[in-house]
């Protein structure tokens, strides 16, 4: 599943949209993790692309129309890759494939295109306040922005019993810390998987959100991790992967102390870590 260094590299990929007018929406196939809504292709047309954000791993795309002298939101437009989507930037004389179930056509003969074989990705309208919107409103704060902090983690898990690997990748906790990143930065840390939440200090707080802010700037630079369906939106591959300490490395050396990295199986999902490097 791509994860919030990928879904960050896809919003950037997408800049060279900002500004241009949609010329057309195509819906090849709207029936994905939430029906795609049928209205987009004449609530979008010849509507200004505003703004790309981000928020978790939602890409959010302003929209806007002239009116007089200036340009006015319309609503936000809310794009989810799934577990195997991905969204490319192409000529819009590219034919479309099995799996190209969405199209948003602009002025510059480009297309922004949504390829999800699983279809667990999604296209929603969230209108002007899409901050309000039932899958953005209860969220935690960005991995990478202040409000992310040792004083904020240690308060949020004194009272939590569950793993910490399973609470860090709790969005409502903090937004992005998918499973790849999960690991890695765990074990940046040297804090054993397993380790009840509400066991850790204040100090290890600090070096766990420490890490987690690094690996994923890590993996930023790196243009993320390309496994099984992630590459940016011009197709290029990332390579964070060839720098993973943990994640995918079952009875591999460990690259600090040479002993086999181990895989358990944690809230139903795959766990890498060092026995030795990695304590309760």
């Amino acid at each position: 599943m791509p994860e919030l260094p990928e879904v960050e590299i896809t919003r950037s990929g997408l800049l060279p949209l900002l500004n241009q007018t949609v010329k057309k929406v195509v819906i090849r196939n709207g029936s994905m993790r939430w029906p795609i809504p049928e209205h987009l292709p004449q609530t979008l047309l010849n509507q200004k692309l505003l703004g790309l954000r981000r928020r978790a791993k939602y890409i959010l795309a302003d929209f806007g129309a002239a009116s007089s002298d200036e340009v006015v939101k319309s609503g936000t437009l809310m794009l989810h890759l799934g577990m195997s989507g991905s969204i490319s930037l192409l000529d819009r004389y590219y034919p479309p494939e099995k799996h190209d179930h969405f199209d948003i056509e602009f002025n510059n003969c480009q297309v922004l295109r949504l390829r999800d074989p699983r279809r667990f990705g999604a296209v929603l309208w969230a209108g002007l306040e899409p901050n309000n919107h039932a899958l953005l409103s209860a969220l935690g704060p960005e991995p990478l922005e202040d409000a992310f902090n040792a004083k904020y983690l240690y308060g949020e898990l004194h009272t939590r019993s569950a793993a910490i690997k399973a609470a860090i990748m709790d969005s409502h906790l903090v937004v992005g810390v998918g499973n790849i990143y999960a690991s890695e930065s765990l074990f940046r840390a040297r804090i054993h998987p397993e380790t009840p939440a509400k066991h850790l200090s204040l100090i290890q707080c600090e070096k766990l959100v420490t890490e987690i802010k690094a690996t994923l700037i890590d993996a930023l630079n790196a243009g993320g991790s390309s496994l099984r369906d992630f590459f940016g939106t011009d197709g290029s591959p990332g390579y964070f992967q060839q720098e993973y300490f943990a994640y995918g490395r079952t009875d591999e050396p460990c690259k600090v102390c040479s002993k086999p990295i181990k895989c358990i199986r944690l809230g139903q999902r795959s766990t890498f870590f060092c026995s030795h490097c990695q304590k309760y």
